[in-house]
């Protein structure tokens, strides 16, 4: 299994391409042969799948180790569409843009973009299922350090949380089912607001209020002019929704391709979203625009073997799902600057793909790097921090 993770960083998509691997055995080894791998996915039942997960969690807890830096944990939820093009492969349906494949549901950890919970689902699976919800976000709090995921299971007396948890979805999470099973899990939430008279009448109150409205910020924390925020939760009803839950409301000037609003109007888009968390309204609508994150994660994993599942057997592809983002792990704790955060296509070019020779010496197998090569000090560097850590 850890050559086909490494075969998917490589950008290798099918069974075959671990090959490659096989022609460097100084490098990688007594690597399986394409048939062994295949078999290999094709054994993986339910049981040996949590195994796998198992595993990576002591993994995770060790890289936490080394990265963590204490703050609260947050957590982004979001699922995404992957066309199959063949209707024999177990698990997947017609999707809602008359296509057909699954409806993945993930969960990732925000600080280090990694992916903590992944859910195959069939193509016509609901976005806003609140179980669907809660089994992903249980899956990912199970892969949290245990430090961290104690007082966060169901039921759990919130005097136990050691580290506050807390996690942002799109409007599928915005249901009873869904943030009332976080709050049973001492899990903070925030979730995009679905349009509803309730809030378009809210709006209607402070559309011209001036003095309701500030500046919104960007991500850097500068202010912006052509966006503002306001908290209305004192406009709407919300005894349907946990105590301390909020709303805050954001708009901005219309613009080419905007989205659906919140209110009608000629001028501005409104979005909004409920939370439970505590801070200014400006804050909390800027960490909330962070959830957008998740599309810059999902496409890293599309560019790392999730657009293809190429077995026919369900199990098989949940596996493949599951082991389908070893790379961030190394960006994490070997690498640093642009490369830390860079995208598979740039690793490969750069990295992966670098040209050098293997040469005895010494009893030692030396691997010289091509002179001049713009990425030789970053592997340099990532070579001296792997020794440091085993």
């Amino acid at each position: 299994m850890v050559h086909a993770m490494l075969t998917l960083a490589g950008g290798g998509d099918a069974c075959s391409d671990v090959e490659v691997l096989r022609a460097q055995p100084a490098l990688f080894g007594s690597v399986p042969s394409d048939s062994t791998v295949y078999r290999t996915y094709r054994q993986i039942d339910a049981v040996t799948l949590a195994g796998l997960w198992d595993a990576m969690a002591e993994v995770r807890a060790d890289v936490w180790a080394a990265v963590d830096d204490g703050e609260p944990v947050v957590l982004d939820i979001d699922a995404s569409l992957i066309e199959i093009h063949s209707e024999h492969k177990d698990g997947t349906a017609p999707t809602y843009t008359r296509g057909f494949g699954f409806h993945p549901m993930f969960c990732f950890a925000d600080a280090t973009g990694e992916t903590l919970a992944a859910l195959l689902r069939p193509g016509n699976a609901t976005a806003n299922n609140a179980a669907d919800h809660l089994t992903v976000l249980d899956d990912a709090i199970s892969q949290l350090p245990a430090e961290i995921a104690v007082g966060h299971r169901p039921g759990d007396d919130p005097a136990r949380v050691v580290r506050p948890v807390m996690v942002r979805a799109d409007s599928a999470g915005a249901s009873a089912g869904f943030v009332w099973g976080c709050r049973a899990r001492n899990v903070g939430f925030a979730v995009v607001a679905r349009k509803n008279s309730d809030i378009q009448g809210a709006i209607s109150k402070i559309e011209l209020d001036d003095n309701r409205w500030q500046s919104a910020i960007t991500q850097a924390g500068e202010e912006r002019s052509d966006a503002a925020v306001c908290e209305v939760t004192d406009l709407v009803d919300l005894s349907a929704w946990p105590k301390r839950t909020r709303l805050i409301v954001r708009r901005e000037r219309l613009h080419p391709g905007a989205q659906t609003s919140l209110f009608p109007s000629l001028e501005f888009r409104y979005w909004g979203h409920y939370t439970d968390q505590p801070g200014e309204p400006v804050a909390l609508d800027q960490h909330m625009r962070a959830h957008a994150h998740v599309e810059d994660h999902i496409r890293r994993l599309k560019d790392s073997g999730l657009d293809r599942f190429p077995f026919v057997d369900l199990d098989a592809n949940r596996a493949r799902l599951a082991i389908a983002d070893l790379v961030r792990w190394f960006q994490l704790v070997c690498l640093d600057g642009p490369l830390a955060v860079a995208e598979p296509k740039t690793l490969r070019w750069q990295l992966w793909h670098a040209p050098a020779r293997i040469v005895r010496r010494a009893r030692r197998h030396i691997v010289r790097i091509l002179d001049d090569w713009p990425t030789a000090d970053a592997l340099l560097r990532a070579y001296t921090r792997i020794a440091l850590l085993t």
